[in-house]
């Protein structure tokens, strides 16, 4: 709200430079608000993903979980006017490596009633799948948003 009430100082006083600083500022935060909010839904995915492989079981729960994060991924990265991406799939894959760290915490917590820790659960799965796995759900899913 604050750089609002700035914003419009800046036009009032016709201080247009200034007001075009601010708006890029304002659109580094929304995009950094976005691309955390997806790194958030993607340490669920990981997360749900990571207790499969070691368990070699499903829930429905975890099912809809990570349907449900594959879902709001792609939707919080959809640019709602220019049909195109907040960012790509580089991008996304940095943000998947950086969501795994949670991940492994929070799948080390709830793994055979948190028996791992989560360098101990690194060691027993298959990152690089998992990883690939994650992005090619996120962007299957982008593909079928119109």
């Amino acid at each position: 709200m604050e750089e609002i009430l700035q914003l419009k100082e800046y036009l009032v006083e016709h201080r247009y430079e200034d007001a075009m600083l601010l708006v890029g500022e304002m659109e580094d935060m929304a995009r950094s608000d976005k691309l955390n909010t997806i790194r958030s839904y993607m340490a669920v995915l990981l997360a749900h993903f990571i207790k499969q492989e070691i368990e070699q079981r499903t829930t429905r729960s975890w099912d809809v979980s990570i349907r449900n994060a594959v879902i709001e991924i792609a939707y919080i990265n959809k640019r709602p006017n220019s049909g195109g991406f907040y960012t790509e799939a580089e991008t996304l894959e940095i943000l998947l490596n950086r969501a795994l760290e949670s991940a492994l915490n929070k799948a080390a917590s709830e793994i055979h009633k948190g028996k791992y820790a989560p360098e101990e659960v690194a060691e027993l799965i298959d990152t690089e799948t998992l990883l690939h796995r994650a992005l090619t759900m996120i962007l299957d899913k982008q593909r079928t948003l119109k």
